[in-house]
């Protein structure tokens, strides 16, 4: 996330009034001996008025290792970070890196000015948040806000409770922890890109922008009560700070990489490395020719760092050390003042301009994009697109820049100074996504029974029925709703990560201690299964647990993450489980995979993981998977409406006339349910049936259809207990 610490950025120990006297005539970029750290969001020092690209070149080679200096290479290199994020989100699914060279350039700048503020006598922690915050929220606040009403328009209502609620999460700068709660829920998974998803970064840049100034000013209270350099204790106490942080995101990417991406601890460390080079560079003499190369070097690593990995299964982890050493190299290795260093390119107009604006412009590029391609229908920008984006993004982050960013820094009094300017943008970001919320509740569901005349469901495909429900009933759940018709429960034991150990969960207990036991077993397509079962399991008093892991179905293997020892192992303790618990039945998957283009299988490990339940007496009922499509038939139906065959799929396509259980050699414990007539038609797969939609992303169905199944499904599950 771009970054609005603009000001000093490197560390050296202060001048005394005396030497900061002497040389005000000459120190344009001096630092006011107030003892408190001093930034301008427009990347010129308050202490003159913005300078030309020209005069910032000229300037930029005199002096270099003077840490007042405002050194206008940083400002190029915000521009070149910016520059990838732009690129890779409009043309490319790979990370960039940029991201992470705003976090390493963070480090840099506030660690280095908050060790000489504290160096200088006690450092004003709240001054320091309130200044952080008035560059960081007026802004984004503008773009929420714009957000809100632009999503009012464009998005479809199904994408509006989600929205809202990422829009009242990023107004507290807690956008970050909104996504990770999704990310260890692996079925929030289905939740689509929002237009502020991007702004998990800033919430990251903010939580660190606060806890900082407090981490160095209580640092700089214990070195003083210990008699220790101020800045040693800093470098000492960072240094740790790096090396767990760093050992954590390597152990929760390998477990966790949706988690990992988005946890403040896993990113602490690229703040920190930032930081330790802000307060060693000072100490560094290096020759010029080192710092050409050291310059050059660190440029081509961070342009080609999307280029040359495919980092987006694997970050941040290990494969962040590429951008983040990128970074620091060409940070070390200062302005050199050569024709042929880094730093010569740096400090061009075009990079100066785009460094000028990297905040605002990547506030507005991502809802821009999205917004664009809800308007035109398309999946990816293309290049004509693309240029639009950066155009329509351009203009407003310079405007924001004009308008509001450098209007609220030029405030020095008056009832806009201070905290209030933060205060009114938060509340007034929070009422309208609250409102919003509330509408969008408002437009849930529908009254009305699942099952019955006005909506039957699946019960409307079965042979033999006659629907006569009116098609101008509602659907439900309705387009508002329909992302969160899913089947959720009150406790962590029943929202599994997919690195969550073997957790068995009692769904229904039924007075009866002794009632007989039907276990659920595999992934999120025995999860949406459910509520078929619950009307069943109820009306004869049964008990239902559950052994659920996302991305695992039942088999003896790892079917989905091929080779993955955490499925292979949680599949073997299911097994045992199972074995010594001697359920009355089992319920998991027949098949996987039914795509277009006939994809289905059943696996062998389905088949081997049945014979081992068929070994100890235990029944299976194996249930065939629903298609699995390319697009959410739902959100078809809100940009098409209802009735119309275009959102509809020849079924040919997805189910073969003989499944593939059919070819494998079944052991006898084994029932086949095949689903494919209670979700399809004869000739095609309806978004809608009977009233009631089906899908609430591409690939799950919603717990209102799958309740409506159950009438059809009971008769297998009776027999199977029965036995």
């Amino acid at each position: 996330m771009p970054v609005r610490e603009q000001s000093v950025v490197v560390a050296r120990p202060s001048r005394s009034p005396d030497q900061r006297r002497a040389s005000s005539g000459r120190d344009h970029g001096r630092r006011p001996p107030t003892g408190r750290p001093t930034s301008h969001p427009t990347g010129k020092h308050p202490a003159q008025p913005a300078r030309g690209p020209a005069r910032a070149h000229r300037a930029a080679y005199v002096s270099h290792r003077d840490p007042s200096r405002f050194r206008p290479e940083l400002q190029g290199l915000r521009g070149v970070a910016c520059g990838l994020v732009l690129v890779y989100h409009l043309w490319s699914d790979r990370v960039s890196g940029g991201v992470d060279a705003f976090f390493v350039i963070t480090g840099f700048l506030l660690v280095a000015q908050f060790v000489r503020a504290a160096e200088r006598g006690p450092l004003d922690v709240v001054t320091s948040w309130r200044r952080s915050l008035r560059r960081l929220v007026p802004p984004t606040a503008v773009v929420l806000l714009a957000s809100v009403v632009a999503g009012t328009v464009l998005l479809p209502e199904s994408r509006w409770a989600q929205t809202a609620r990422e829009v009242g999460a990023s107004a507290l700068l807690l956008q970050n922890w909104r996504l990770a709660a999704d990310a260890a829920d692996y079925y929030a998974a289905r939740n689509a890109a929002s237009v502020v998803q991007h702004l998990w970064s800033l919430s990251i840049q903010a939580q660190v922008a606060l806890v900082l100034p407090a981490l160095i000013a209580g640092l700089a209270i214990a070195a003083r009560g210990l008699r220790v350099d101020v800045r040693s204790t800093a470098i000492v106490s960072l240094s740790l700070i790096a090396l767990l942080s760093f050992v954590y995101s390597v152990r929760l990417t390998a477990e966790d990489q949706r988690l990992a991406y988005f946890h403040t601890a896993t990113r602490l460390w690229e703040f920190a490395a930032g930081g330790l080079l802000g307060l060693l560079i000072v100490r560094i003499r290096l020759p010029e020719r080192t710092r050409l190369i050291m310059g050059w070097t660190g440029l081509v690593a961070l342009l080609s760092c999307g280029l040359l990995l495919d980092v987006s299964g694997g970050f941040p982890g290990w494969l962040a050390l590429w951008p983040v050493l990128a970074v620091c190299l060409v940070l070390a290795a200062e302005r050199t003042g050569h024709r042929r260093g880094v730093d010569r390119w740096l400090v061009c107009p075009a990079l100066q301009h785009l460094g000028q604006i990297s905040f605002p412009l990547y506030l507005w590029h991502w809802p821009v994009l999205l917004f664009v391609l809800l308007a035109t229908g398309r999946e990816q920008a293309g290049l004509l697109g693309g240029l639009f984006v950066i155009a329509v993004s351009g203009v407003l982050a310079v405007l924001t820049d004009l308008v509001l960013d450098r209007r609220l820094a030029a405030v020095r009094a008056g009832p806009w100074a201070g905290s209030r300017p933060v205060m009114v943008a938060v509340a007034t970001v929070l009422a309208l996504s609250v409102s919003w919320l509330g509408v969008a509740w408002l437009k849930a569901a529908p009254a009305g029974d699942i099952g019955g005349a006005d909506r039957p469901g699946a019960l409307a495909l079965s042979s033999g029925y006659v629907d006569r429900s009116d098609p101008g009933t509602a659907a439900v759940p309705a387009a508002a709703s329909s992302y969160d018709d899913w089947v959720d429960y009150d406790d962590q034991c029943h929202r599994p990560r997919p690195d969550s150990e073997l957790t068995r969960c009692r769904w229904i207990a039924p007075d009866d201690a002794g009632a007989p036991v039907v276990v659920v077993i595999g992934d999120s397509h025995m999860q949406q299964f459910l509520p078929t079962l619950e009307p069943v399991a109820r009306a004869h008093g049964w008990a239902v647990d559950t052994l659920i892991r996302g991305a695992c179905p039942f088999s003896t293997g790892s079917e989905v993450i091929p080779g993955s020892p955490g499925c292979t192992d949680w599949n073997r303790a299911a097994i045992e489980e199972v074995a010594a618990s001697r359920p009355a039945a089992v319920v998991a998957g027949a098949s996987r995979d039914v795509r277009a283009g006939l994809m289905e299988q059943t696996p062998p490990g389905f088949v081997e993981a049945w014979r081992a339940l068929d070994a100890v007496g235990v029944p299976v009922l194996a249930v065939r998977d629903n298609p699995r499509f390319d697009h959410s038939p739902s959100a078809c139906v809100e940009a098409r409406g209802r009735h119309t065959t275009f959102c509809e799929t020849n079924r040919a396509t997805f189910y073969a006339a003989d499944p593939p259980i059919t070819h494998a050699a079944l052991p006898d414990n084994v029932r086949y349910l095949d689903t494919a007539d209670l979700i399809c038609g004869a000739r095609s797969c309806s978004p809608e049936v009977g009233n009631v939609t089906v899908y609430l992303d591409d690939n799950h169905l919603t717990a209102s259809y799958a309740a409506s199944m159950a009438p059809m499904v009971g008769p297998h599950l009776e027999a199977l207990v029965a036995r």
